[in-house]
């Protein structure tokens, strides 16, 4: 199993002056620094409006500015979001392009249909098309790539024969990933022939296990790819913080480890009066998991997570090198052949940040990692 560097890019209230610069320029540094520690990629998210939880719109610039600091770390999109109107499917054929191009091949390109209110109501999108959306985008995407000359006549977007450039240098293409977190949206990716990126927050390492016997029976479904090769590799996410001892990095992760599973469980459960807004019967579609969400938050459920049922239940990487590395083989067991490691949650330090980034280079990569 390799090991991934994983950002959302908090940044905590109180907003003084230049803490949004110092939060993405903190993350450039440490994505550096771990392709030093063996780290196999960087991936960051693209999210908008979510207030602390995630400051990070345009992650190409991140991308770009990681690109040239470094040499063999591969550059994930994790996600590139696809429903209309967040990005037309030739501007994210050309964004992934360009940063192959840059990159010497490199890219990892992840996509993904959202799954906030905050963001879909901002852009007016209909979350009931998302999934539909998602197809049709990486259909256009993989052609702007492979054709010379490309037009397609779509459901959602629509272009006539033209040139689209650059073209990757990877061959054919990048590889492609998508983004679900119900056990039946495990199905539809493996459908698609493309890597699944499981979100699964603050559960267990064996919570995969369902997800990725869902994923592969989708994949022994699938007929045709949609892109011109297949990608049956899993990623799976957890909250990681290795230090020198169990204590320290117990106390240096507890806070963050408890604010983000349940400010993330109230900003999904907010979806689903939305998801139910847009149809006539109230059905949530696709979004039926914001609904259990919606349950849980109402129930003051969200408020009783803390961090013994976190550290206890390993829902999260935490702790010396010993402890982390007896977790990382729990995902490596689940079936995870890459393990997203989001090392800084909501408010860690990033002196913290690095520290860890040392530990699990130094200490659990190669435990696992011994390709």
């Amino acid at each position: 199993m390799k090991f991934a560097f994983f950002c959302e890019i908090p940044v905590p209230r109180p907003w003084t002056p230049g803490k949004e610069q110092a939060a993405l320029k903190n993350t450039i540094e440490q994505a550096v620094f771990a392709e030093e520690m063996g780290f196999h990629s960087f991936w960051t998210v693209e999210h908008h409006f979510l207030d602390e939880f995630s400051h990070c719109s345009n992650p190409e610039i991140l991308y770009g500015a990681v690109a040239t600091r470094t040499s063999k770390l591969r550059l994930g999109y994790g996600v590139r979001l696809t429903p209309k109107p967040y990005n037309h499917p030739v501007r994210s054929a050309e964004s992934a392009a360009t940063l192959d191009c840059i990159s010497d091949g490199r890219v990892e390109f992840g996509t993904g249909r959202s799954a906030t209110r905050l963001e879909m109501e901002g852009f007016g999108i209909n979350p009931h098309e998302t999934r539909e959306m998602l197809g049709e985008a990486i259909d256009h995407i993989v052609g702007c790539w492979t054709n010379e000359e490309y037009e397609f006549e779509g459901k959602y977007w629509s272009m006539p024969k033209r040139r689209v450039h650059p073209k990757p240098v990877q061959d054919p293409h990048p590889p492609i990933w998508s983004a679900t977190t119900s056990v039946d949206g495990h199905y539809e990716i493996g459908k698609m022939g493309v890597g699944l990126l499981s979100f699964a927050v603050g559960v267990p390492p064996e919570d995969l296990i369902p997800r990725v016997e869902a994923y592969r029976k989708g994949q022994s479904e699938c007929e045709k790819p949609k892109g011109l090769f297949r990608n049956e590799r899993v990623v799976t996410f957890t909250m990681g913080h290795c230090a020198a001892t169990d204590e320290q990095a117990f106390r240096e992760a507890e806070e963050s480890m408890v604010w983000y599973p349940k400010h993330g469980g109230k900003i999904i459960g907010e979806t689903a009066d939305y998801a139910a807004g847009w149809s006539k019967d109230g059905d949530l579609g696709t979004y039926h998991y914001t609904g259990e969400a919606k349950k849980r938050s109402e129930a003051g459920l969200l408020d009783h997570i803390n961090f013994d049922y976190i550290r206890d239940s390993a829902a999260a990487m935490v702790g010396g090198p010993d402890r982390c590395i007896e977790i990382a083989k729990r995902y490596e067991a689940a079936g995870c052949d890459l393990l997203f490691c989001l090392l800084n949650p909501y408010n860690m330090t990033h002196e913290q940040v690095m520290n860890s980034i040392e530990h699990i280079g130094r200490y659990v990569i190669p435990e696992l990692d011994k390709d």
